[in-house]
Formats: C-alpha cells, structure tokens, sequence
C-alpha cells in the first residue's frame, strides 16, 4: 500500500509517471468524497519533483458511470440540501481543473455525466471500442453541470456539443475518436499500457518547460471553469425543484423510458 492511497484511489509512482487509480469497481459511481479525494492527491502529486504526469484510471467495468441515482435520491429530488451539496461537489472540481502537471485518462465503458466531466477534466482521453460517452443530464430533466458546458464546446466545437448536450446522446469509444473526444481508441486489453505510454511521453520531456507551456495554454482555464459550475449550478437547483427531474431521476433508477411534463 503506498503512503499517497486514499480510502478509494490507488496512487503509485514509476518512471516519473504517477498513476492514480479509482477503486469503486465496477461502476465507480463518485461522490463529494471520491471528488475530493482526487483533488487533494493532485496537490499532493503538484508538490512532487518525482511527479512529471499523471495517469488517471479506474478498476472495475466502467471509468465512472457518474452520480449513483438510486430510488431514494428520487425522494430528496426537492430537498434543499442537495444544491448545497453540488456547490461544493463543484468547489471541489474545481481543484481537480487547478492541477500543474498533465493528465492522461484511460477510459474504459461508460463515461457518464459528472463521470464525463471527470474525463474531460484531463488533457488526454485513450479510450477502447467499448468506451462510452455520455453527458445524459437532459434525459434526467436537469442541467449539465462539472464544467462541460464549457469543456465540451472548447474540446469539440460548439455543433458538437450542442449535440451531445441537448440530445443526451452516448457515443462510443471510436466515435469519440473521430470526434476528438478521445486521442487514442485501443482494444480494451490494451489500454492501460496505452494511456501510461503517452503519460510517459510527457514525462519524458523537461519537466519545467513541460508544466510553464500547459500553463500557458491553459491561462485562466480553471477559473473560467468556476464561472461555469457557478452558472450552472444555479439552473441545477431551479431544476432540481421541478417534477421533470423527479421523474428524470425515477425512471433512471427504473430503467425506463421518462415521461416529461415540462414543469
């Protein structure tokens, strides 16, 4: 066990390349908590000369299928406690757009809603034929929220995005390709060793020239995330009032098809 492991992230570094895996398989469902947890290990890993990249991955089937929406979230759909929740949900995130040092995701199965934030949150994306990417807000009767109102239009294109926004749509893994979701789409069994090979690429370089040139290219990028989550927590709440979002967040846990009513 190393001495940077949290309660659900596995974290090693080798050949200046550290590798922080989630361990909630096999969905890896994320909270405040696993949000945080992430968060803090890339200050920890910032202060770390041995440090040069980072590879962000997960155990179990899917990267991060999201928020776990079970029957009784359906219930407190309305309490008021819930948007104080996602405030620091997002000051938490927040942190995570805020690390120095580049970060390579490997994203195998589903990257759904605030999971795909959590992939977008990294400068590289290597994925498989199984990948599957979806902000699926929508399709809940709630507003995206995790930045990807501003990631998706940055990374994509703002046709693109507007897609995958408004329809909820889910792609998969060579689709993200094509689309430039993803950098690299491997067979799944190759992943891994994939997506730490293009993290130790980036290690390979000079480690200042390698953080002051990602700075530069991403001045003010993480603050223009807080603006984002700011914005898009306030629709999140409104929306959270609504019996559109109750019955968004129902039928998910029913597995079925929803039926709006536009209130």
């Amino acid at each position: 066990m190393s001495t940077l492991d949290t309660q659900d992230l596995g974290v090693s570094i080798a050949n200046h390349v550290a590798t922080v895996e989630i361990r909630r398989p096999p969905h890896n469902f994320f909270d405040i908590s696993l949000i945080q947890q992430i968060a803090d290990t890339y200050e920890k890993l910032d202060t770390l000369t041995d440090c040069r990249s980072i590879l962000l991955c997960a155990e179990g089937k899917n990267f991060c299928a999201g928020a776990n929406f079970g029957a009784s979230d359906a219930g407190n759909a309305k309490d008021s406690t819930q948007g104080a929740l996602s405030s620091d949900l997002y000051r938490q995130a927040v942190r995570i757009f805020r690390c120095r040092k580049p970060v390579v995701a490997a994203v195998q199965g589903a990257a759904i809603g605030g999971g795909l934030g959590l992939a977008v949150s990294a400068d590289f994306r290597v994925t498989c034929p199984e990948g599957r990417f979806s902000a699926n807000f929508t399709k809940l009767g709630f507003h995206p929220g995790f930045g990807l109102t501003y990631t998706l239009p940055a990374l994509l294109g703002q046709q693109r995005a507007s897609l995958l926004l408004l329809t909820s749509r889910r792609i998969d893994g060579p689709q993200a390709l094509a689309w430039g979701l993803a950098d690299d789409c491997v067979p799944q069994e190759q992943l891994r060793a994939t997506a730490l090979a293009l993290a130790a690429e980036l290690a390979s370089c000079a480690p200042l020239a390698l953080m002051t040139t990602r700075a530069t290219l991403r001045v003010g990028f993480a603050d223009r995330i807080a603006m984002q989550t700011d914005h898009e927590l306030a629709e999140q709440n409104w929306l959270r009032t609504t019996a559109d979002w109750t019955e968004g967040v129902k039928a998910t846990a029913e597995r079925r098809e929803p039926k709006f009513i536009g209130a």
